[in-house]
C-alpha cells in the first residue's frame, strides 16, 4: 500500500482534496505530510518479492527483512496499562462530578450511577486531587474567628459579607456577595450584576435574614456598596451593629477573605480550571465550600444549638449530631428519590433546615431525615 501510494496515489489524493470517492482518506493528515516530504526528497520504488526462502534470498530481500524489523513495534512499547489508566480516568470523572466528596461517598455515588469503581483507584485520584489539596490547605489554617471576639455571639448572630468579582455572565451578573456566619463558616452566596447598596440588602435579605434569623453584628468594608444611607436605615431598623474595617485587611476580615478565596477554588475547579459558567456552578461551589473539610473547623455540630423563629431565640432539642451533618431528605412520594443535603440550623418546632446539593433551603420535619454514614 505504502509502495502504491508513493508511487501515484498521493497526487491523485492532493487532486481530489485527500478525498476517495466522496469521502476523506483514512490518516489524511499522515498522508498530507508525507506528500510534503516527498516533494523534497527523491523517492525511489521497486518490486521486492518478500517470500522466498532463505537459500534463494539476495541482499534486496535481506534489506526487505530488515525494513519490516524496524517497522515493527516492540512489545515494550506498548502501553498495557491502558485499562488501569482508565478505571482511573473513570474515579476522576466521578470525584469530580460528585462535588470533591470524601473516598466513601464518592464510591456510593458512583455505585448509584452503575460505575464499577475500586477504593484504590478513589484514593489515588483523591490523594492527586489539586482542588482537595487547596481546601483542605485553607481548612488547615485555624480561622481568626475562633475564640476572642466571637466567643460572646451565638449562631446567626454575627456576620461578615464582601464582595468577589468574576467574569461578566450573559445574563450581566458580574459580582457575587458573600456572607459568612461568624460563629461557624457558613457561607452564603448571592449573585449580582452591580455591587450596590440596593442588591447588598436583597442578598442579606434573602439568603441571612429570611434563613438565619436577624443578626446583631455585621461585619464589612466601607465601600459605598456597605456604607451607605440604605445600608444605614437597615441596621438602624433591625437593630444591626454595622462594623466597617479597612479593605483586604486580612485581620480584620480573614473569615469571608478566606471563604472567597475558597470559592474561587472551587469554580474554577468546576468550570475545568476557568470561571466559565460559574453562575451555574455558584449552588455546588458554596456547597462545596460548606463540606469539604469540616472536621477541621467549627461547623454547626459544633456551635451553640440555637435559632432564630420569629425572631425570638429557641433551645434546639439536643440531637447535637445532626447538625452539620449530611443527611437523605425522605421523598415525597413512593417514586422519588431521596435527595442529598446538610443540616445547617433547626427550623421551629422538631424541624430542621437543610441546603440541598443544588443549592435551594428547605425546611423538613426531623422524621423525614435520614443521618448519612459519611
Amino acid at each position: 500500500m505504502v509502495a502504491n501510494t508513493l508511487w501515484g496515489w498521493l497526487n491523485r489524493w492532493k487532486k481530489a482534496n485527500w478525498q476517495r470517492r466522496g469521502k476523506p482518506i483514512w490518516a489524511a493528515e499522515i498522508w498530507q505530510d508525507i506528500a510534503a516530504r516527498v516533494e523534497k526528497l527523491t523517492v525511489k520504488v521497486r518490486h521486492v518479492d518478500a517470500h522466498v526462502s532463505k537459500s534463494q534470498a539476495n541482499e534486496e530481500h535481506h534489506n526487505n527483512g530488515q525494513v519490516d524489523k524496524a517497522a515493527k513495534v516492540k512489545v515494550s512499547q506498548v502501553d498495557l496499562d491502558w485499562q488501569h489508566k482508565g478505571e482511573v480516568f473513570l474515579a476522576r470523572w466521578a470525584h469530580d462530578a460528585s462535588g470533591h466528596q470524601g473516598r466513601d461517598a464518592t464510591y456510593r455515588w458512583a455505585c448509584d450511577r452503575g460505575v464499577d469503581l475500586t477504593m484504590d483507584n478513589i484514593s489515588q485520584v483523591i490523594h492527586n486531587c489539586e482542588t482537595c489539596a487547596a481546601i483542605k490547605q485553607a481548612k488547615r489554617v485555624k480561622p481568626l474567628w475562633y475564640g476572642g471576639r466571637w466567643l460572646k455571639y451565638r449562631y446567626g448572630e454575627a456576620w461578615q459579607i464582601d464582595y468577589i468579582t468574576l467574569p461578566q455572565t450573559r445574563q450581566g451578573k458580574r459580582y457575587v456577595l458573600t456572607m459568612v456566619e461568624a460563629t461557624t463558616g457558613w457561607l452564603e452566596t448571592y449573585p449580582v450584576p452591580h455591587a450596590t447598596a440596593r442588591n447588598t440588602i436583597l442578598g442579606l435579605e434573602k439568603q441571612v435574614l429570611w434563613r438565619h434569623g436577624t443578626p446583631e453584628r455585621i461585619e464589612s468594608d466601607n465601600g459605598t456598596h456597605f456604607k451607605n444611607g440604605l445600608i444605614n436605615t437597615l441596621a438602624r431598623e433591625h437593630g444591626i451593629e454595622w462594623i466597617y474595617h479597612i479593605p483586604y485587611h486580612a485581620p480584620a476580615a480573614g473569615k469571608v477573605e478566606r471563604c472567597n478565596g475558597l470559592l474561587k477554588t472551587a469554580l474554577k475547579a468546576l468550570g475545568g480550571g476557568t470561571f466559565k459558567n460559574w453562575e451555574l456552578n455558584l449552588a455546588k461551589a458554596t456547597w462545596m465550600v460548606n463540606t469539604r473539610g469540616s472536621i477541621n473547623r467549627a461547623g454547626p455540630a459544633q456551635s451553640e444549638p440555637l435559632h432564630t423563629v420569629d425572631g425570638d431565640k429557641v433551645p434546639v432539642v439536643h440531637m447535637k449530631g445532626i447538625l452539620g451533618k449530611t443527611v437523605w431528605i425522605n421523598p415525597t412520594s413512593s417514586k422519588g428519590r431521596p435527595i442529598r443535603g446538610i443540616v445547617f440550623a433547626q427550623g421551629p418546632g422538631s424541624t430542621w433546615w437543610v441546603m440541598q446539593k443544588d443549592g435551594e433551603t428547605r425546611c423538613i420535619p426531623q422524621g423525614d431525615l435520614i443521618l448519612s454514614e459519611n
